[in-house]
């Protein structure tokens, strides 16, 4: 069932412009109320069911949050927000109000479309599993953490079984990917782009950039400004493209719920939150796991990862229970020789494979092993393949 056979209630603050919205849907399927009038009841007695609310916010943010939670709580209305400009601290506000979705507008009407269409399917109890790899989106609410120390050793840690796993830089004003692993930035996302043309997985294939550890890699922009021509639309289309193909996708992420890094995790397997024993980072990990937790990912679903785990700072892991209502389900421990690898473009888990840091990273990669069966491999393995899993089970011990 499509957007065209449901109802759509707009709930508008007086200097949301709404053709843009009416435009993505169809136009007998569409009901308009002023956030005013809907806040006292106005307009909404009376007019058939809707199935899904959208909340377009400029101006008045408290306002659209008492509409969001009058719309998602007591009337049980899926509601997608749309905000125009960004407005620190509402993203989280909105889906602790009980937002299902959230936009930052300017956005073209196809995506838009999407979104709404996204929403009547989960109206209908959701759409069906795919069965293509493991997306992981790894996270990390407060920069220098360590995600992509996390993201890449991850990927080679995969690697190192046998799989060819691909990482995603979604850091497109500052991704260091290429970086990280020593890699030139001979394509980037940016190029992908504005090939222009249509998008399949043969295309994406001739952008991505080989590591030698048979790790794929789909690079951030080489400059700030370049990061404007990555829309949310195609981010949807490329991990879709590449779930098809490859067994593991890890998208690395810059410190904030962008719109980008939303559709990411919308579209993920898996959510791992990257984090370090401090009082700032554990902070910020913990609204970090809220706002997951607010978009339908428990706590208990999301992997959590503590770098540097080793620090002696005067908190133990009791105290990170406590705090964020999670055990860290990784510890990794500081290292000298982190940084000296970082330094040469290698991975811990390349250059010191019996190391604690490398150990841990093998754990997390074992993790993910288990959910699922490469869609590039066949159903047998190979006596190599099998050692290498073997091998990689024995160094996460």
């Amino acid at each position: 069932m499509s957007a065209s056979s449901k109802r759509f209630l707009l709930v508008l603050d007086d200097g949301f412009a709404d053709l843009q919205i009416r435009a993505a849907l169809p136009a007998d399927s569409v009901d308009v109320v002023r956030l005013a009038d809907a806040l006292n009841g106005a307009g909404l007695p009376g007019r058939a069911t809707p199935d899904v609310a959208i909340v377009g916010c400029s101006s008045r943010p408290d306002d659209a949050l008492r509409a969001i939670e009058m719309l998602s709580s007591d009337l049980g209305l899926p509601t997608i927000v749309l905000c125009e400009g960004g407005r620190e601290g509402f993203l989280e506000a909105a889906f602790r109000a009980g937002a299902e979705d959230f936009h930052v507008l300017p956005q073209s009407t196809a995506q838009l479309a999407f979104a709404f269409e996204k929403a009547v399917a989960r109206r209908r109890g959701g759409v069906a599993a795919d069965p293509a790899g493991s997306l992981v989106v790894v996270l990390g609410p407060k920069g220098g953490t360590g995600k992509t120390l996390t993201a890449c050793n991850l990927a080679v840690a995969l690697a190192q079984t046998g799989a060819r796993p691909v990482v995603v830089d979604l850091d497109l004003q500052f991704g260091d990917v290429g970086l990280a692993l020593g890699v030139r930035p001979t394509s980037t996302i940016y190029d992908l782009a504005v090939a222009g043309g249509s998008l399949d997985a043969d295309k994406i294939d001739s952008f991505l950039v080989d590591h030698p550890s048979g790790v794929r890699l789909l690079l951030a922009p080489t400059r700030p400004d370049q990061a404007a021509a990555v829309g949310v639309a195609l981010v949807q289309q490329v991990l879709q493209h590449l779930r098809s193909r490859y067994a593991y996708v890890v998208v690395d992420t810059p410190p904030a719920f962008s719109p980008e890094v939303i559709a990411a995790i919308d579209a993920s397997s898996h959510v791992c939150v990257v984090g370090m024993l401090d009082t700032l980072s554990l902070k910020d990990t913990k609204i970090g796991l809220e706002t997951l937790e607010q978009m339908g990912y428990a706590t208990d679903d999301v992997t959590l990862v503590l770098n540097r785990a080793d620090s002696s700072v005067g908190i133990g892991r009791r105290d990170v229970r406590q705090l964020l209502g999670k055990t860290p389900d990784v510890l990794v421990p500081s290292d000298r020789a982190i940084p000296k690898a970082l330094t040469s473009g290698r991975t811990i888990v390349e250059a010191d494979p019996g190391s604690g840091p490398a150990k841990a990273f093998a754990s997390l990669a074992v993790r993910y092993l288990s959910g699922g069966a490469s869609v590039e491999e066949p159903e047998q393995e190979d006596e190599s393949r099998g050692g290498h899993r073997l091998a990689l089970l024995r160094r996460a011990s």
